[in-house]
């Protein structure tokens, strides 16, 4: 039997929809792809660039004074996330003495790994900073064996060892080697993996002490900010950094306050893209991303800050760095088969 003209047409119009429906489901995953780019290309952006000229600031400046450095970071973080959340363009929890209570000792954890941090970069070129860095998932990964009881498979523990073949020989290769600066970051990658071990616990505890029973990552950024004022002041003191700030003339400089200043925003920068990029994409993309991240910045520190290097120090950081690649591809592979 011969369709109808209002069959074949009706025929016509599934087609179209169909080929409409094909059309808009594509264009949605062109957009979320090229969200997901601009925001790792943003998150790489901002991370490289901070670490970049906070190692400016501490070297080239020869500026002595790193709480009082990392101070100044948080008040512009506080200051811009504040603003933001008085013109209602995002929601941050009221900072109650309960919640205060609960978070204060992770940021405690937070404020030294900062401090490290700063203190380390003053001393070590940034290429090694990345690499020494990688210490801390081994450490990580074996808080986790002990306090969540979590297993890790053969890749996982290939990659770390890697890891710490790669920290120990670009160490002895480093021909700019500085025994405080290792011994800063040394903490620092304890103080770090502590802090990733303890987040976790504390937002959870933290979410039944808020009003609206959740934690965003605003909050966060606004409460470890804001925490970390009053106890970076008294650090200042402890380090009497007081006296130096009141001589030193680096403070007279407009040029040095604009490079400051510009440290605070990446900072903040760091935090905002880090869960843009999330959000777009996974949780192993992220990591991965974040190991892929350390070659241009290595590359770049060793170029920018003309750093001292041998054939043997230069391969010890590469292989640092695919030891890291190779870790985060080990962990993808290690959530998506458990």
């Amino acid at each position: 039997m011969k369709p109808s003209i209002s069959d074949e047409f009706d025929l016509e119009k599934g087609k179209s929809d169909k080929e409409r429906d094909k059309v808009q489901r594509n264009a949605r995953s062109v957009r979320v792809h090229n969200q997901a780019l601009l925001a790792g290309f943003a998150y790489c952006l901002s991370s490289c660039s901070m670490i970049l000229v906070n190692k400016f600031v501490l070297s080239s400046y020869d500026f002595n004074a790193g709480i009082s450095l990392m101070l100044y970071q948080n008040f512009i973080s506080v200051i811009v996330v504040s603003m933001l959340s008085l013109l209602g363009l995002i929601s941050t929890e009221p900072l109650t003495w309960k919640l205060i209570k609960v978070w204060l000792p992770v940021n405690v954890i937070f404020v030294g790994m900062l401090i490290t941090s700063m203190f380390s970069l003053k001393y070590i070129n940034v290429a090694m900073v990345t690499i020494l860095k990688n210490v801390t998932n081994v450490i990580t990964a074996l808080g986790e064996m002990y306090v969540f009881r979590k297993h890790h498979d053969g890749r996982v523990w290939t990659a770390l060892f890697l890891m710490i073949i790669s920290a120990i020989s670009g160490g002895i290769t480093d021909l700019s080697f500085h025994a405080i600066g290792y011994a800063w970051q040394t903490v620092n990658c304890f103080l770090t993996a502590s802090y990733s071990l303890t987040l976790r616990k504390v937002m959870d505890t933290a979410k039944l002490v808020t009003k609206s029973g959740n934690l965003n990552e605003f909050s966060m950024v606004l409460l470890n900010n804001s925490l970390s004022l009053p106890l970076g002041f008294l650090m200042i003191f402890v380090f009497n950094e007081v006296d130096y700030l009141l001589t030193t003339p680096l403070l007279r400089l407009p040029s040095f306050w604009l490079v400051i200043t510009l440290s605070g925003f990446l900072g903040l920068a760091i935090s905002f893209t880090s869960m843009w990029f999330l959000h777009q994409t996974s949780a192993t993309t992220y990591s991965l991303v974040g190991s892929l991240n350390k070659i241009p910045l290595s590359v770049a520190g060793i170029l920018l800050f003309k750093v001292p290097t041998s054939l043997e120090n230069s391969a010890s950081i590469f292989f640092g760095l695919l030891a890291g690649v190779f870790f985060a591809r080990a962990k993808m592979k290690e959530r998506n088969h458990p």
